[in-house]
């Protein structure tokens, strides 16, 4: 169960900004604590004083990292790797740790304290007025950012990710990164149960191949068919150790978004029917040129069609069919001013007599 920890920490998070969210209307916005690692998620519209202020412990890690670095340089005579950075800054958050107190204080008495300390520091307005400004943050964010899943890209971008910062990873390794990609996507808002798992099959069944019995790998021929090389579209990035793993992880994700919105679109150029050609005469005329075949061919001569001349096409056709407009309306008025004969005598009308059946063009006779 430990090796599953990552992913039910990730289905706890979603979980947890999902029910704020829903309770309180509060979204979530992405928030870059450290340049170049992944960023932390945290809730719209809280003043970073007030993060800052309750960020503590982060900054009594950063105070005292700086001396672990210039010694750990002094042994080794270079600067610690990305490993080594770790161990260090696990090494400075345990050397501040400070002691546990050893008489418990509740849920209301901590919660008193805290938001005396915070009047204190920032005001009465800032403290009381932070749920009003978290519920307009959301409104801004709900209005940016479109909570729309598209599995295609979250699968995509859960394989990119996860290769670039692994290499050989586990089904639960796609799993929490699917998990981070609809936090990051829908910002609290609720998701489809299952979501998550139909991401993770996307991506094994498109993107990846088999590595000995329990791993896996990226397999991007689906969207590079001519790749010779094995993962050629991705091994500068993984091989560029001037960058951190998730900035090149992010470089990687982007370059397979815009691979698979390229073939998306060429896809719908491709099933397009073509628009059919278009005669047009060289200057617009006041009446529609007549339209005249080739009797040697046997055939109609085409023009290549393209926006501009569809464009100019419709201007013709518009001013012909204004033209055709106004000239009845000169030809109604030229005759409505003529003189008009006078209308001629009705005859009385007749009554036909029962049994006779008059023809066309005859005034008596019939057929009994």
């Amino acid at each position: 169960m430990l090796e599953h920890i990552v992913a039910a920490g990730t289905l706890y998070s979603l979980y947890f900004m999902e029910e704020v969210s829903a309770r309180l209307g509060w979204a979530w916005e992405p928030r870059e604590v450290t340049p170049g690692r992944r960023p932390v998620m945290e809730i719209a519209g809280i003043d970073q004083r007030l993060i800052g202020w309750q960020s503590t412990r982060r900054q009594q890690v950063e105070d005292a990292l700086p001396l672990l670095v210039a010694d750990y340089e002094e042994r080794q005579g270079h600067p610690p790797g990305e490993r080594a950075a770790y161990a260090l800054d696990r090494q400075a958050a345990d050397r501040t740790r400070p002691p546990k107190r050893k008489v418990p204080q509740s849920l209301s008495e901590l919660r008193e304290r805290w938001r005396a300390s915070a009047i204190r520091a920032f005001g009465a307005c800032t403290v009381y007025r932070l749920a009003e400004r978290a519920r307009a943050a959301a409104a801004a964010v709900w209005a940016r950012v479109r909570p729309v899943v598209d599995i295609a890209l979250a699968a995509v971008d859960t394989v990119a990710v996860v290769y670039v910062m692994r290499g050989a990873f586990k089904r639960h390794h796609l799993l929490a990164e699917a998990r981070r990609h609809l936090s990051y996507t829908l910002r609290g808002r609720h998701h489809q149960p299952g979501l998550d798992e139909l991401i993770v099959q996307t991506a094994i069944d498109d993107y990846t191949r088999p590595v000995g019995r329990r791993m896996m790998t990226a397999d991007l021929r689906a969207l590079y068919p001519r790749d010779l090389e094995d993962q050629a579209v991705l091994r500068p990035l993984t091989r560029n150790r001037s960058a951190l793993p998730y900035e090149r992880a992010r470089l990687a994700a982007d370059a397979l978004r815009v691979r698979v919105q390229a073939e998306r679109r060429a896809d719908r150029l491709g099933s397009r029917t073509r628009p059919r050609t278009v005669a047009v005469p060289s200057a617009p005329r006041s009446r529609p040129r007549p339209f005249h075949s080739d009797r040697k061919g046997g055939r109609v001569p085409e023009q290549p069609t393209d926006v501009a001349t569809v464009e100019q096409t419709r201007r013709t056709l518009a001013e012909a069919a204004l033209a055709m407009v106004q000239e009845g309306a000169r030809e109604r008025a030229v005759h409505d001013l003529r003189p008009q004969p006078a209308p001629a005598t009705t005859p009385p009308p007749h009554t036909q007599q029962p049994g006779t059946l008059h023809a066309p063009g005859r005034t008596t006779g019939g057929v009994a």
